[in-house]
């Protein structure tokens, strides 16, 4: 599928990225508190989408990034919303779990967004292209060719060297499926900031985002940790009835399964991510 780009030029040499935000509205509260300590204004930030899925308060979230003005694309589960589809088209293994859990969690957050957030997200992008002088990043959910695409650190290079050539730029913020990780080929990179909305499957707690520093053309790219008020957040999903086991894995930093993952990616399940 083609998707339409939105072209942006920034002054800025600095960038903060991240992405599912996944309901968890206190993830976003602590991100945007992060932001303003660390002194990004919201023309240098920039969402990957999947504003909504497992958490309670897709609402809440939605209303924070319109009214914090940051830069957004659609994730999956914003466009099905948005079109009035009934499934969030997340592209799980179909009679698993994960899609046995869509189908509690989705219809809820259907019945809790307003009309005018899904007005909103008619004027949401699908993909950035943004300039900050003469080097180009790229922002899509799963990849140019499908907005769920599953893009993991050990899918084929040729796959990512597509999507960037097609874009045309030299580095590309792709997300959807919730691991943190920066890869590079010559002037080529990828990077996937991780998300905020639910742990990496280490173990932790912790969830992820990333800062891109532009310098003489070339991008300084940091991963950076961030902790929350889990509880609340996981007492809001026990209130609301949502699946237990999403709720459980923002305590135990585990995911409830590894259905989604190529087999490098499932041996590392429970390893404490960390980066150099």
């Amino acid at each position: 599928m083609t998707y339409p780009i939105q072209d942006l030029s920034l002054d800025t040499q600095r960038l903060l990225v991240f992405g599912g935000v996944y309901s968890n509205y206190q993830a976003l509260l602590a991100l945007k508190s992060r932001c303003e300590e660390l002194g990004f204004e919201p023309e240098q930030i920039v969402c990957n989408g999947d504003m909504v899925a497992y958490c309670a308060q897709p609402e809440e979230c939605l209303q924070e990034i319109k009214e914090w003005g940051i830069h957004t694309i659609l994730g999956n589960v914003e466009d099905q919303i948005r079109n009035g589809q009934e499934d969030c088209a997340c592209d799980f293994t179909s009679g698993g779990r994960c899609e046995s859990f869509s189908r509690d969690w989705y219809p809820y957050a259907v019945s809790k967004v307003s009309d005018e957030s899904k007005a909103w997200l008619q004027t949401v992008p699908y993909q950035l292209r943004i300039s900050i002088g003469d080097f180009k990043i790229g922002v899509v959910h799963g990849s140019t060719v499908y907005i769920s695409d599953y893009v993991f650190e050990s899918t084929p290079w040729e796959q990512k060297e597509n999507s960037l050539l097609s874009m045309g730029v030299d580095l590309m913020v792709g997300g959807h499926s919730g691991l943190p990780f920066l890869q590079q080929r010559g002037n080529q990179y990828w990077l996937n900031p991780g998300v905020i909305g639910m742990p990496a499957n280490d173990g932790t707690a912790r969830v992820w985002y990333a800062t891109i520093e532009i310098v003489w053309s070339k991008p300084r790219i940091q991963f950076h940790s961030l902790e929350y008020d889990y509880h609340s957040a996981q007492g809001l999903m026990k209130q609301h009835n949502l699946p237990e086991a999403y709720a459980n894995t923002l305590s135990s930093g585990l995911w409830d399964n590894c259905e989604i993952l190529p087999s490098p990616e499932t041996e590392k399940q429970g390893k404490v991510i960390s980066f150099s």
